[in-house]
């Protein structure tokens, strides 16, 4: 039977497409799925065929400072939940139990904090989800957090160490959410975990919707949770454009360079510094800088195309070499394509998930302040070896045959069941 499933996200279009994803899979199983998320989406979860619906908070890609200080490697996090999620809490709450009234189930995604209040407020079933392997905080397999990276080493030291490591950063981020505890209080509802931590896992199902080979599931995992994969969308009509078209068949396969759509809007000289270490390696290279001109190269050279964006799934296997800021979406996308990695990571997620596929064998990590032409240049010409490709090409056929969105569609559908 048809069921209406409302689907919560919100963040950068890593944080809507596989969702998009997973809505595409469920409709296709002929359910009436509903991908609640801000304004600046509607058109690309309509033009995927898929019901809008608004829930905030609405983010500003206009705000140029915004970009800088959500990036901060120190207090990225902090800012989206201080300063963007908390105040705008009570109005979110409010919009997405008008969008869930009729529906059969609510999915949330890790930072939608307001779908536990909803579900149990209106007796809905509810299912979360998480993107990243990070997000379990699992002291069995120690995450890398962006505040402190070295404090990943205390796993070394024993599980005592790895556990004090947890516990810290459940310390450190409590009073970020405390707005969500208030929330509970005033709708009548019983007090509950860490929104980030404990509080963020529906006690029946959890979604894990990246690969195993990025984090097998953990003895402190919640036992609800199911690996699916990585659920995949890159748009009904993508395609890459004459011109990109045009420079991948003059020559052979460039290096492209790319910070996804979050930390582009904070690349510093990301984008000058590898023109220049393109050039010193005598390679092609593909700049995807975004709307934003300052990211653009003095004089880049007739090797050397900037464009603005193109989709990752259509470009990544036409290259030579990734170069990524270890989003999780833009990871994905690098492990699907069969092509060694460069990770120049920022903040969030992304020094975790650099760590992860370094580890696979197929990727390299550069901090961003070691990030420029000469050390860039040596780290490509390492991943341009014959082993590394192997080894990606390897990854890249289990990616691949996971089948994240069908694998999501059909928990979900056992679920209800």
């Amino acid at each position: 039977m048809s069921k209406r499933i409302v689907i919560n996200c919100w963040g950068s279009h890593g944080d809507l497409l596989p969702y998009v994803g997973l809505a595409l899979a469920l409709k296709a199983n002929g359910h009436a799925p509903v991908v609640a998320t801000p304004a600046i989406y509607r058109e690309e979860v309509e033009r995927a065929g898929v019901e809008y619906a608004h829930v905030g908070p609405d983010l500003d890609p206009n705000d140029k400072t915004l970009y800088d200080r959500v990036m901060d490697q120190a207090r990225g996090g902090e800012v989206i939940v201080r300063e963007l999620l908390m105040p705008k809490l009570e109005e979110t709450y409010s919009e997405l139990t008008a969008v869930a009234t009729e529906a059969d189930l609510i999915v949330g995604h890790p930072l939608t904090v307001s779908v536990p209040l909803v579900a149990e407020r209106a007796n809905r079933p509810w299912v979360s989800t998480v993107l990243a392997p990070m997000l379990f905080f699992s002291a069995t397999d120690l995450t890398v957090l962006p505040q402190a990276p070295m404090l990943r080493h205390a796993a070394k030291l024993g599980s005592w160490a790895a556990r004090s490591v947890v516990r810290f950063a459940h310390r450190m981020t409590k009073d970020w959410f405390e707005p969500v505890h208030r929330l509970r209080t005033k709708l009548g509802l019983l007090p509950a975990g860490h929104p980030m931590f404990e509080g963020m896992f529906s006690p029946r199902l959890t979604l894990a919707l990246f690969s195993r080979l990025l984090g097998e599931p953990q003895p402190d995992w919640p036992p609800q949770v199911r690996t699916t994969g990585f659920v995949f969308y890159n748009g009904p009509d993508a395609a890459l454009s004459p011109e990109l078209e045009e420079f991948l068949a003059a020559g052979p396969a460039p290096v492209v360079f790319t910070l996804g759509t979050s930390a582009v809007g904070a690349a510093g000289r990301f984008y000058q510094e590898s023109a220049a270490a393109a050039a010193r390696l005598g390679v092609r290279a593909v700049l995807l800088i975004g709307a934003f001109e300052q990211n653009r190269p003095a004089e880049p050279s007739r090797d050397v195309l900037v464009v603005e964006r193109a989709p990752h799934q259509l470009l990544f296997p036409r290259a030579s070499a990734i170069v990524i800021h270890g989003g999780i979406g833009t990871t994905g996308q690098a492990l699907r394509s069969g092509r060694p990695v460069l990770v120049a990571p920022h903040g969030h997620d992304q020094f975790d998930n650099a760590q992860r596929i370094t580890k696979l064998g197929v990727a390299r990590t550069l901090h961003p302040k070691r990030y420029g032409a000469p050390l860039v240049a040596r780290e490509l010409a390492r991943l341009l070896s014959d082993d590394y490709r192997a080894r990606a090409e390897t990854v890249a056929a289990i990616v691949r045959a996971e089948g994240g969105a069908a694998a999501a569609a059909d928990a979900l559908e056992h679920f209800i069941a």
